[in-house]
């Protein structure tokens, strides 16, 4: 029952993520393969891509520090510090628009993975990360 010191995760995968290759960088804080709940702190770089995927699970993000924007057919939506945004099922893109960080907070249920399925650019899987 140790609190997460969230904003210094933050910080330190927002400097991880700017170093990376791939722009990104991600940290499990609360849960795992055999919870019901994950939560890990997503860092993306300013102009970074999450190409379009699908959540199979209810998600919100919380913008920890910076700005992105969630982008589906018919809605977008820029989120700033201190939003919360419930992360939709259909299909959406995330782009960092300055350097990011998220709260990702993902219900699995009984599943033991969260597979991204990509339409356009690379397949993704969140559980890439959360290793």
């Amino acid at each position: 029952m140790d609190p997460t010191p969230l904003i210094e995760t933050a910080r330190a995968h927002v400097e991880r993520a700017r170093a990376a290759a791939h722009g990104r960088s991600t940290h499990t804080v609360h849960g795992g393969h055999d919870r019901a709940l994950r939560q890990a702190v997503v860092a993306l770089r300013a102009g970074t891509t999450l190409h379009e995927h699908h959540n199979v699970r209810e998600a919100t993000l919380q913008v920890l520090a910076g700005r992105v924007r969630l982008t589906t057919g018919t809605q977008v939506v820029e989120a700033v510090t201190g939003a919360l945004v419930t992360v939709p099922t259909e299909a959406h893109t995330l782009d960092a628009v300055e350097d990011s960080a998220l709260l990702l907070t993902v219900a699995l249920g009984a599943l033991d993975t969260v597979a991204v399925v990509s339409n356009a650019g690379p397949a993704y899987s969140w559980q890439e990360d959360w290793a």
